[in-house]
């Protein structure tokens, strides 16, 4: 993983320790569930920071025998136990304990230091997100937001930007409900900001586990660089046809490339061997992540 993904990553930890440690005091003051439920909720996206830097470590290690193209989905993996982790720690919780506090409403103490709480848990965590964002644009490039959380081959900043993006909106939710129960003197609402934020979570878990179980399962090049390599062998004037390409990521920063070539049926052996290394030469020229490069000659489809 590049230096300025895991720079997102420890900022998004350490504000999440700090938050996290500032919602259970104020749940422990309040008894309020929406704070403890964004209590979890910080415990759970420090987690997956930790567990992000897991999968980045672990996917640096060399291929082996029984893993002859390395460990780069680790990455992916790893990304996918949090979208889990997000789902059941974090959703489910505030889902429960929001039905349960609708059910049974009890009187907040102190509301005032949990809407102290909240406003600065914000604060904290709009830095947080302020850094993944700065970081973000330097690959985004002039995708959109949701196209490149949905296309992006590194899975890291995308986990943290929707991480955040949930903690934020979750504070706000958090502070909304209990400014509720202060103005109406309603606990009720209290529950209703739990719930809403159990929902919330949920949504960000689908999301996240989506995209990584596509990434797992093997996602092929862009369609960028998929042109590049067609161009790279179709304008050599010693290929016939490219008869067919198949690519896939084998991490974020390795591709998998294997085509089949029809050649000039004039070539000699040692000819189309020296072809093959031109080839996978200048294939990784234009493109920085290509990974192992299989070139098979093939009549070709007129023949």
């Amino acid at each position: 993983m590049a230096t300025t993904g895991k720079k997102t990553i420890l900022a998004a930890l350490i504000a999440n320790v700090g938050i996290a440690i500032a919602k259970f005091l104020g749940f422990a003051i309040t008894k309020s569930s929406t704070m403890l439920a964004e209590g979890i909720h910080s415990s759970a996206d420090s987690a997956n920071q930790l567990l992000l830097l897991l999968g980045t470590k672990r996917a640096k290690r060399e291929p082996s025998s029984k893993h002859p193209f390395g460990y780069g989905r680790e990455r992916y993996f790893w990304s996918f136990v949090v979208a889990l982790i997000l789902f059941s720690l974090g959703s489910l919780f505030a889902i429960y304990e929001g039905i349960e506090k609708i059910r049974h409403p009890h009187a907040l103490n102190n509301a005032s230091w949990a809407i102290g709480i909240l406003i600065f848990g914000i604060c904290i965590e709009s830095f947080s997100f302020r850094t993944a964002i700065v970081e973000a644009k330097t690959i985004k490039g002039e995708t959109t937001w949701s196209k490149f959380v949905i296309r992006s081959k590194q899975p890291e900043i995308p986990v943290v930007l929707l991480e955040d993006a949930g903690a934020l909106f979750g504070m706000v939710i958090a502070l909304a409900a209990i400014s509720m129960v202060k103005i109406t003197d309603e606990p009720i609402w209290d529950g209703i900001g739990t719930l809403s934020i159990g929902i919330l979570l949920g949504v960000i878990a689908i999301i996240l586990a989506r995209e990584m179980h596509s990434l797992i399962i093997g996602e092929a090049a862009s369609e960028t660089d998929r042109l590049k390599i067609i161009n790279v062998i179709e304008s050599n004037n010693k290929v016939v046809e490219l008869v067919e390409m198949r690519t896939q990521h084998l991490g974020p920063e390795e591709i998998l490339i294997g085509v089949r070539v029809a050649f000039n049926e004039t070539l000699q052996v040692k000819e189309i061997a020296d072809l093959i290394n031109h080839l996978e030469e200048k294939i990784r020229i234009e493109i920085k992540d290509a990974g192992p490069i299989f070139i098979e000659p093939e009549l070709s489809k007129g023949n």
